[in-house]
């Protein structure tokens, strides 16, 4: 099956009982049992839950891989995947990456004794030299938040096969309609379900889709252990914003393509970052990787200190000031004040994350209100 057609069926069958076409919500905690240990295939819904079920089968299909987890929260997802290692382990990572994951890789993880390298991974070939018999993970994002860098995952992926190493990629911003890192490579992929996926800012879900079996297993032990699960009406609410993925993935980047470019063209304007633009770094890896530039668009504002930062951020009409990214509707975030917030200062600056930088997620309104209320904004 193809994409779309994969949406709207895959993982979801019409109710055995009744016939109804929509996954039901199975809104219960436990499950009735003939005998003790004869089931349906459910005892708990810590463990599984059928329209839990129903989202994850969909999602792996949609990643092009078997199996699936769903969490209460992406930073869950991260947590159950950073789980899988031991004091002593080392992790390679971007240093331009989500601000909750910096914070749970150095405030939580890092005080259970494993180390983090945090690299300029633009060039795989960055990774070899932090290599040793200590490394188990290396965990990526791209397009990175919110600079827009872009990583070779198949370019990874290589490095990490040859050392038996974990390859991770959040896959949040491009969302699976337009990029699947297991076909390039990658081992596991991570995703805040809350954003593209879902695609109405309604739920909070994280996801992790794999093709090792083994991995699975050993994923879905900590699951149910450690109990990061989501609710059946989350999961609910998920696969009926998924049936609408391909449609809104299509309208965020036409709209993103028509935003970037008013703003490259823009006086109040300094710096732009979306990687569909031919001078973007590693922009043709992004065309080899990706089918299509998608919806996020971040920008530095020219001779713009934090005080005229903030006064533009708020008088936006159209936009939401407001955290998350991925809805319908179009947001405007100031990551240093809000979602990079936990990563310091010197951190954030060597990267380009500084006072003046709005990170913009282009919704599907119509494109002349969102470039009307871009233009009353910065005037």
């Amino acid at each position: 099956m193809k994409f779309a057609t994969k949406a709207i069926h895959a993982g979801q069958h019409p109710d055995p009982t009744t016939g109804a076409v929509m996954t039901p919500i199975y809104q219960t905690s436990t499950y009735w049992q003939a005998s003790p240990g004869e089931h349906k295939g459910y005892e708990y819904s810590r463990g599984t839950n059928p329209t839990r079920k129903a989202l994850e089968d969909c999602l792996a299909a949609l990643e092009n891989c078997q199996f699936g987890l769903a969490f209460s929260s992406g930073m869950g997802a991260t947590d159950t995947l950073l789980r899988l290692l031991k004091p002593g382990d080392e992790v390679i990572t971007g240093d331009d990456l989500y601000g909750g994951s910096y914070r749970i890789f150095t405030k939580v993880y890092q005080n259970y004794g494993i180390k983090f390298h945090f690299l300029d991974l633009s060039n795989p070939e960055n990774i070899t030299p932090y290599i040793n018999d200590k490394t188990k993970l290396v965990w990526i994002e791209t397009p990175t938040n919110p600079t827009m860098r872009i990583i070779d995952i198949e370019g990874v992926a290589k490095i990490t096969k040859a050392h038996n190493i974990l390859l991770a990629v959040d896959n949040t911003f491009a969302s699976p309609y337009l990029q699947n890192p297991i076909d390039l490579g990658a081992d596991v992929v991570m995703h805040s379900v809350t954003k593209y996926i879902g695609g109405h800012s309604d739920v909070v879900m994280g996801a992790l889709l794999t093709n090792n079996e083994q991995l699975y297993k050993d994923l879905f032990f900590i699951y149910n252990a450690c109990g990061a699960t989501p609710g059946p009406q989350d999961a609910f609410l998920v696969l009926r914003g998924i049936k609408t993925l391909h449609l809104r993935m299509k309208a965020h980047c036409e709209n993103g393509e028509k935003v970037a470019h008013f703003l490259k063209n823009h006086p109040k304007i300094d710096k732009i970052y979306w990687p569909g633009f031919e001078e973007h770094p590693n922009h043709d890896i992004a065309k080899k990787q990706m089918r299509g530039f998608g919806g996020m668009v971040s920008v530095t504002l020219k001779d713009a200190d934090l005080q005229e930062t903030f006064r533009i951020a708020s008088r936006f009409k159209v936009f939401s000031l407001a955290e998350s990214l991925g809805g319908v509707e179009s947001l405007v975030n100031h990551p240093v004040s809000m979602t990079h917030g936990s990563i310091p200062k010197e951190a954030r600056e060597k990267v380009g994350v500084t006072d003046n930088l709005l990170r913009f997620s282009i919704g599907v309104e119509d494109i002349d209100d969102l470039l009307a209320d871009l233009e009353q904004a910065l005037a």
